[in-house]
């Protein structure tokens, strides 16, 4: 369900906007995206795991609430992001 340290590296890699930047909110979108999406095969064998569907619903928020914020303060950057990760909206 978690996902791993060579991982989250890879995705830092990637998004980062300068070298060792792993706070920007396209990094954590990018994380955030990836923790959701392994939830979500995991509630296709585990249909009834209402604890962790919880906590999906709260890494959703937060990914919206860093997409608002990102749209807000920087319009391309947002259109990027979302375009990288295939994100609809």
């Amino acid at each position: 369900m978690s996902i791993t340290a060579s991982r989250k590296a890879e995705l830092i890699g990637e998004y980062a906007r300068t070298e060792g930047d792993t706070g920007s909110a396209e990094v954590q979108v990018a994380i955030l995206s990836e923790r959701i999406a392994n939830l979500t095969e995991h509630f296709k064998t585990h249909k009834k795991d209402n604890h962790s569907r919880r906590g999906l619903l709260k890494l959703v928020s937060q990914r919206r609430s860093l997409l608002d914020h990102l749209k807000a303060s920087d319009e391309g950057r947002y259109q990027t992001l979302i375009g990288a990760l295939g994100l609809r909206r």
